[in-house]
């Protein structure tokens, strides 16, 4: 059946399954949703039975949205809203979503919105017609999630297109005869970089990850046979935002990719303030760039978002659904379900094994799993960590004696993940007196990443969540933390002779911020660069922290040598990365247990190490696949 007949057969099936008083007035099909637009949607707006009885009825996602003759003009319901609101609420910002209806106002104190039995939000959506919607501002506002929503909402008819473009192929024909899967090793497979990997039906083609080596700029094998021609992709899924998984996506916008990105709303979010950042040290490094803007842009208007244990059909025989990976904000094990039965597969992505300052331990329960792929960044045998408490003590420890010197703290952090947990852990040491207060500055896109977390709260642990909205205990509000804005700040910091503690991107030391207050501070005894996260081979700070003294480093087109005299120390525990008795604990309590185990995301001896330790142990297959390697599972 080709797809105009099969929407014509699913409108027919709609019509049958909804009540008879609904008035729709139209049936889209957008992605995978089924849009059901009705002038009666007042009576469904908050209830959601009729949404789900036809789900299960048409095995597809449903949305009952309100006709847009309905809705107001946005720019006057904008006005409307706003004078309607009193100034008690603190009105932050309203966000129009045309192709649900909502509008979602963020104010500071929500019930003044809601009123009095819930009048004034009554009367707001009387007034405008649209699903008029209250929650929490954010503390810190995000300039990146304030474009990402104007950009979306700009240029919401193509957007509306692309959705279409995808629901057709969705729906295209099924091949009949035998069926099999496989994947291909695309990069990140015995090393740390540039992660990706192809999973291929006889149907379908969906690419996880699309990552970019930070230390080398080396990109996943694209040119391989079987990623080519791109448009044959059916979908690309990001487990997380880290440039290592996301980096080179907008490089595929440019080369000739047209179809969606699936993954959560706020990696979604974070990918583009990553990848933009990566453009902005590019052209300050004088570096060949990959992508442009317009190509992130275009990433951002495909890219369709799932929240945790949300399913969604990406091809004609795949059903993905995210579950919370305890690494990022938003990072997600994305589990496929392929087939009607045929194989069940699950790309773990960087995954934490245990409750952190911001987020709770990785999911280990799915319906069904034959096949996980799993990280083994410290799965080498003695890669032992201490926990978050001993890794705080420890920083108590060495930041005191760091500030009794009267020297400088230099971190080099990823802005998304560690930056907020040092942040935490040093905000506790400071308010508490464990260390004496001094200044803490934050340069790099720290700040902006922080606010971003902010924006989504319900991903966080529900203590941190609590904490972020109560007034005078959001930890990231410290008066302790200070943001570097601009490069004579950095400057006169640089020079200070004060103490202070400075947290600056790159986590690596392959380029940013850090590398400036890295170069005036080196040489200096009663200085201390502090690592508190992963290194790779081959990377500067990999190469520092094994105790080389003298390095040559190239700044504005020369050579400079320089001697390292200031304490290079390491506080483990702080990684987003299960360490190897996480991840044994992970693979013994998982439910139900793989018939294979693939291993991935680590240095060639741990990635075959854990995979040897796996199978001894639960004698469960494992596989420890170089780079451009196709396995079979099933």
């Amino acid at each position: 059946m080709n797809p105009d007949r099969l929407f014509d057969s699913l409108r027919e099936d709609v019509k049958k399954n909804v009540p008879a008083d609904m008035n729709i007035s139209d049936i889209e099909f957008e992605g995978p949703i089924i849009a059901i637009y009705t002038k009666e949607y007042d009576k469904y707006a908050e209830n959601n039975d009729v949404a789900k009885t036809l789900a299960q009825a048409l095995r597809r996602r449903v949305d009952i949205r309100p006709d847009p003759s309905m809705l107001e003009d946005v720019n006057k319901t904008d006005e409307r809203i706003r004078s309607m609101i009193p100034s008690s609420a603190e009105l932050f910002d309203i966000n129009f979503v045309p192709e649900t209806g909502e509008a979602i106002i963020e104010a500071v104190y929500p019930n003044e919105v809601i009123g009095k039995e819930g009048r004034l939000l009554a009367d707001l959506r009387k007034e405008s017609g649209w699903n008029v919607k209250v929650i929490r501002a954010p503390p810190i506002p995000s300039k990146t999630v304030s474009d990402v929503r104007g950009y979306l909402r700009h240029e919401q008819d193509e957007r509306r297109t692309m959705l279409k473009n995808v629901a057709r192929r969705l729906s295209r024909p099924r091949f009949d005869g035998e069926q099999w899967v496989r994947m291909t090793t695309m990069g990140g497979f015995r090393q740390v970089g540039r992660s990706a990997a192809l999973l291929t039906t006889r149907e379908s083609k969906v690419l996880i990850d699309c990552g970019l080596d930070p230390n080398s700029d080396a990109t996943p094998y694209f040119a391989i046979p079987e990623a080519q021609p791109l448009s044959d992709i059916d979908a690309v899924v990001v487990t997380h935002a880290h440039l290592d998984h996301c980096g080179t996506l907008p490089a595929l916008f440019k080369y000739g990719y047209e179809g969606p990105v699936y993954c959560t709303p706020p990696t979604r979010d974070l990918m583009a303030l990553l990848q933009l950042d990566n453009i902005k040290l590019g052209f300050g490094e004088a570096k060949k760039l990959l992508y442009e803007a317009q190509h992130v842009r275009k990433e951002i208007l495909h890219t369709i978002t799932l929240k945790y244990n949300e399913t969604t059909d990406i091809a004609p025989d795949i059903r993905l659904t995210f579950h919370n990976a305890g690494h990022i904000l938003g990072s997600a094990i994305a589990h496929f379900h392929i087939g009607d039965g045929l194989h069940n597969v699950a790309f773990s992505g960087d995954t934490k094994f245990e409750k952190t300052w911001l987020f709770n331990p990785a999911n280990n329960r799915f319906p069904r799993l034959e096949t996980l792929v799993i990280e083994s960044t410290y799965g080498g045998h003695n890669d032992m960590q201490p926990t978050r408490n001993d890794a705080s003590e420890q920083m108590r420890e060495l930041l005191g004696q760091a500030i009794s010197r009267g020297g400088k703290v230099l971190i080099p952090v990823f802005a998304v993940g560690r930056s907020q947990e040092v942040m935490l852990v040093i905000e506790e040491l400071m308010r508490t007196g464990r260390i004496p207060t001094i200044p803490v500055y934050l340069d790099g896109m720290i700040w902006e990443a922080t606010a971003i977390h902010t924006a989504y709260p319900e991903y966080l642990n529900s203590q941190l969540r609590a904490q972020i909205f109560q007034q005078n205990e959001n930890p990231f509000m410290s008066p302790i933390f200070k943001r570097v804005e601009t490069a004579a700040m950095r400057e006169e910091i640089c020079h200070s002779p004060d103490p202070c503690i400075v947290l600056a991107t790159s986590g690596m030391m392959s380029g940013g911020p850090v590398m400036e207050y890295f170069r005036e501070w080196c040489d200096n005894k009663d200085n201390s660069l502090l690592f508190v996260g992963y290194q790779s081979d081959g990377s500067l700070g990999r190469t520092i922290q094994r105790g080389r003294k003298e390095i040559t480093l190239s700044a504005k087109g020369r050579s400079i040598d320089l001697q390292i005299r200031m304490n290079v120390i390491t506080v483990d525990g702080f990684s987003g990365h299960s360490d190897r008795k996480q991840l044994m604990k992970y693979i013994s309590s998982l439910d139900p247990k793989p018939d294979r185990i693939v291993i991935g995301h680590g240095e060639d001896r741990k990635c075959t190490d854990l995979a040897s330790t796996i199978y001894k142990k639960f004698n469960i297959e494992t596989k420890a696949p170089q780079n451009l390697e196709t396995i079979r599972l099933k």
